[in-house]
C-alpha cells in the first residue's frame, strides 16, 4: 500500500491507501512503544476531539509515557482534506473498521489500545468485535452500540439534506454543538459560550459538507452490535457526560459488556466530548485503568492541584486491587466538577 508522509512540528503525518480509500493518520511519540489509536466523533478530527485531553499535561504525560499515539481521521475529516468525489462509494461502518486493520498492518502493529468518542467509539468497538486479537483495551467516551432509532435516523437525513443544499450552515453547526457539549458549555443569552465551543465552531467551518454527510450516512446504516459485547473480553473503560444526549446509550452499553472487564465513569456538568469539556476528569480513572496493564505515570509528576480530581473523589471500588488487576469491577463513579 503506497503512502505519503511528512514531518510536521514533532509529529508524523501519513496518508495511507487502503482498500476503501485513503486515510490520514497523525503519529505522535516513540513508535517502539505500545500503540494507542484514536478515532473522533462525527465532523471532528484529532485536533477538535482530543486536543483538550492532550493539552492536559498530566494526561499527556501518562499517555505519551506509555504509548505512541496514532490519531486516525475519518475519511475526509483531516486538516486540509479535499472534497470527496460524488462518484466515490459511500463507506459502511464495516468498511471503516476494516480500514483500521489495514492501518495497523501498515505500521506492523499487533494488539493496540483504542480510544474513541461517540461515532468513533462505535467504529473502534466494531473493530474490536471483528478483530478481537488486535485490541487489548477500549477507552470509550459517550459510546454508541445500538442501531439508530427512527428519530436519530430521520434527524440525520435532515442534516444530510441541509449539508447538501446549504453546506455547514448555522443550523447544522448548532445541531453538532448540542451533540458534543453540555448546555453550560454552550452558554445562553446571559452567559457566553465557552472557549472550547467557540474553537469547535470555527473548526466546523473547515469541514467539507459532502465528507461529513458521508460519515453520517455510514452511521445511519450501522447495525446493532450490543449482543456481541458480552463476548468482548478486552477490558473497557467508559466515560460519559451526564448531559450527553448519549448518556442512556452509554449506560445500556455498559450493561451489555462483561461485568468482569468493564467500568463506567459518569462526569457531571459535561456533554459527550469529555476529552474536550472535562479532560481532567479522565486522568485518575485512566491512570488506574492502565495500571492493570502494568503502565504508570512518569514518577517525577504528581497530581496537579489544578485537577478537579483527587483520590477522595473516586469511588473506593475503583481503587481496589481487583480493579487494577485483570478484572475491572463494574462501577458507577460520579465525578463532581465545579462549573
Amino acid at each position: 500500500m503506497p503512502m505519503s508522509q511528512g514531518k510536521i512540528e514533532g509529529k508524523m503525518e501519513f496518508l495511507i491507501k487502503t482498500c476503501h480509500g485513503c486515510v490520514s493518520v497523525s503519529v505522535y511519540g516513540d513508535q517502539d512503544k505500545p500503540a494507542l489509536i484514536t478515532y473522533p466523533d462525527l465532523a471532528l478530527n484529532h485536533i477538535s476531539c482530543f486536543q483538550g485531553l492532550f493539552f492536559c499535561s498530566e494526561a499527556c504525560s501518562l499517555l505519551l509515557h506509555n504509548f505512541c499515539i496514532y490519531h486516525i481521521s475519518p475519511p475526509g475529516h483531516e486538516l486540509g482534506a479535499a472534497t470527496s468525489s460524488p462518484d466515490d462509494p459511500v463507506l459502511s461502518v464495516d468498511d471503516l473498521a476494516d480500514q483500521i486493520a489495514e492501518i495497523l498492518n501498515y505500521f506492523g502493529l499487533g494488539a493496540v489500545m483504542c480510544m474513541g468518542v461517540t461515532a468513533g467509539a462505535y467504529i473502534l468497538t466494531l473493530f474490536a468485535l471483528k478483530y478481537r486479537q488486535r485490541v487489548i483495551g477500549l477507552i470509550l467516551i459517550s459510546p454508541l452500540c445500538q442501531a439508530p432509532s427512527w428519530t436519530e435516523w430521520l434527524c440525520n437525513k435532515v442534516i444530510c439534506n441541509l449539508l447538501y443544499y446549504y453546506g455547514m450552515c448555522g443550523v447544522v453547526k448548532e445541531f453538532l454543538l448540542k451533540r458534543y457539549f453540555s448546555k453550560e458549555a454552550r452558554g445562553s443569552a446571559q452567559v457566553p459560550e465557552s472557549d472550547i465551543v467557540q474553537a469547535c465552531r470555527r473548526l466546523l467551518d473547515e469541514r467539507h459538507s459532502l465528507n461529513v454527510s458521508r460519515f453520517i450516512e455510514a452511521l445511519n446504516g450501522r447495525p446493532d452490535i450490543s449482543e456481541g459485547l458480552r463476548k468482548l473480553h478486552c477490558r473497557s473503560l467508559i466515560f460519559v457526560g451526564e448531559s450527553s444526549p448519549f448518556h442512556s446509550e452509554a449506560l445500556y452499553m455498559t450493561s451489555k459488556l462483561d461485568r468482569r472487564y468493564s467500568a463506567l465513569v459518569e462526569v457531571q456538568a459535561c456533554g459527550s466530548i469529555v476529552t474536550e469539556e472535562q479532560p481532567h476528569a479522565m486522568l485518575i480513572p485512566m491512570e488506574y485503568f492502565l495500571m492493570g496493564f502494568g503502565m504508570y505515570r512518569p514518577p517525577k509528576l504528581s497530581v496537579s492541584p489544578r485537577s478537579p480530581l483527587s483520590p477522595l473523589c473516586i469511588s473506593p471500588e475503583l481503587l481496589s486491587p481487583e480493579s487494577m488487576g485483570l478484572k475491572l469491577k463494574p462501577i458507577k463513579t460520579r465525578i463532581h466538577v465545579e462549573v
